[in-house]
């Protein structure tokens, strides 16, 4: 045995049967959950929702922009059968944004509660004594005077005071044995306990407007609808175009109301001819009833919705309807409507989808494209160079036979199956594509009828929105801004003034400081302390 080892000591024999502890299942969860509600967790996940969110700016999305997401799917198929896979048309209610969110939330709370006991546990103690060597500290600096003790704490701890300070005085006998306190002799200050208040404000006001996010979602909706020039929309689920409810909606919560679309202006850059054709301005003139109330008129424009109750409806897009007037061989009309087309580019080429099922011999389809200004090229081929309804012409492919509305299977407005289909004007077949401008009557083959092109009024896409937790967002986020900024610009520090008597009766004033986390400023503050203390005491000498 080796002597200079305790006699207690024992060796193992066998290296091997040394146990390491282990931590248990209990254990393990320990672990998991203190790095979970660490705070370099919460705000990782902070950033990890930020990153996750990019998606959603950058894709269409279904509860915003459905049109524009059946769109995406139809010109990149492929594309988007990955994108469906990842939820990444629907990236707000994703599973794996969800589960962020959710992660983001226990975080939160798991950070805020054991800091606000300690914060609490911290504003009920008193200020720290003060430290035997001031010198050591920050901002030391001393200045001497011939006033007594009592009158220099006294004026120490009222400027502390008016200071925004805690104050404390202490002796320098409290530390003896019990009872022999003495004469206080120096004053301990600590303030910027705001910072630490603005911190856990900042976190919790995180967590109200999660909360309220989530409230909102499940309460709430969105709705989509088309409306075209001279229409009208009643506010039930059956006048939708599409409709987004929250977890919780109940129809019973849609207000009654009606929106009529009176006109819609656009005013087009013509000056310039580098910008020519750009939209400047999207005016939509709507009259609005409310139940019991008189009609009033309106406007919608782009980021200036209309407020209607406790809903706000946007202005999302726009394009052109073009009436269609479809006629069998007698001259009776079987179809007239607008039909809302696709614009395919900033000139508004559009592609329009036109379905007659009933009044003809046979169910016909149409394929048309609307050139709002139509040029024709070189080749022949129609395009249109501005956006304004300058030299409108319609083009239509029309195709015979089962248009699939009758097998009780739903099918998008906006698209046409042409594989049973078969076509008996176009590039396909014997008759030429037909073409018509506004006024325009055109027999259709075979004898099936007429279509004529009636009129081409505007549409446009407004997105209706509910959420009742927008004014609870809106008062946690004023919460959060004013917790991070509390956070950011109030130092945290503590301040003591000590006084030292001399051999020939004069005192000592000891001034230092403490920052509590970064304080450039704290040796100024000290310093300015020092000078406003001294200015109101008699001063013999000033080191």
């Amino acid at each position: 045995m080796d002597s200079s080892r305790p006699s207690d000591h024992i060796d193992s024999a066998d290296p091997q049967t040394i146990v390491q502890p282990t931590l248990g299942v209990v254990g393990y969860l320990r672990f998991f959950w203190r790095q979970l509600t660490s705070m370099r967790t919460a705000l990782f996940l902070l950033l990890l929702l930020a990153v996750a969110a990019i998606p959603g700016s950058l894709v269409p999305q279904v509860s915003s922009d459905p049109n524009g997401v059946i769109q995406y799917r139809r010109n990149s198929p492929d594309v988007a059968a990955v994108l469906d896979a990842l939820q990444v048309f629907t990236t707000y209610t994703s599973v794996w944004f969800s589960a962020i969110y959710l992660l983001l939330f226990v975080s939160l709370i798991g950070c805020v509660i054991p800091r606000a006991k300690h914060h609490f546990d911290a504003l009920r103690a008193r200020p720290p004594r003060t430290p035997a060597k001031l010198s050591r500290l920050d901002g030391f600096t001393t200045r001497e005077s011939s006033a007594d003790t009592a009158v220099i704490v006294d004026s120490a701890e009222l400027l502390l005071r008016r200071e925004g300070y805690r104050t404390e005085r202490y002796s320098s006998t409290d530390r003896a044995a019990a009872g022999a306190r003495g004469e206080p002799d120096s004053v301990s200050a600590e303030r910027g306990y705001a910072r630490e208040t603005g911190n856990l404000v900042f976190h919790t006001a995180l967590i109200g407007v999660l909360v309220a996010v989530g409230i909102g979602g499940g309460f709430g909706y969105s709705g989509q609808r088309v409306i075209v020039e001279g229409e009208a929309f009643s506010n039930n689920l059956a006048n939708y175009d599409s409709f987004n409810p929250g977890r919780f909606f109940e129809s019973s919560a849609l207000e009654p109301y009606s929106i009529a679309l009176d006109s819609f202006e656009v005013v087009y850059e013509q000056g310039n001819l580098s910008a020519l054709g750009l939209a400047l301005d999207f005016t939509a003139a709507v009259t609005t009833t409310t139940q019991g109330a008189q009609p009033q008129a309106a406007q919608i424009k782009v980021n200036e919705p209309l407020s209607i109750g406790q809903m706000q409806v946007y202005l999302l897009g726009n394009g052109y309807a073009p009436v269609v007037t479809v006629r069998d061989p007698d001259g009776t009309v079987v179809f007239s409507q607008p039909t809302a087309c696709l614009p395919q580019d900033g000139n508004l080429t559009s592609i329009c989808i036109i379905k007659v099922p009933d009044g003809l011999d046979k169910q016909i389809g149409m394929r048309g494209f609307l050139y709002p200004t139509t040029v024709a090229l070189e080749t022949g081929a129609l395009t249109s160079n501005f956006p304004d309804l300058l030299n409108p012409t319609l083009t239509l492919e029309v195709y015979t036979g089962d248009l699939g509305l009758d097998n009780g299977t739903a099918t998008s407005a906006y698209v046409i199956n042409t594989d049973s289909l078969t076509q008996i004007a176009g590039r396909e077949a014997d008759a030429a594509t037909i073409a018509l401008t506004p006024g325009d009557s055109i027999e259709l083959p075979n004898g099936l009828g007429s279509v004529e092109l009636t009129a081409i009024p505007r549409f446009v896409s407004l997105d209706v929105h509910h959420d009742p937790s927008q004014l609870w967002v809106l008062v946690f986020s004023v919460l959060v801004v004013a917790g991070l900024l509390t956070s950011l610009y109030i130092p945290r520090r503590r301040v003591w003034v000590k006084v030292v008597a001399n051999a020939d009766g004069t005192h000592a004033i000891e001034y230092a400081g403490l920052a509590r986390g970064e304080d450039p400023g704290l040796d100024a503050a000290v310093v300015a302390i020092a000078e406003k203390h001294s200015q109101a005491l008699p001063i013999r000498l000033q080191s």
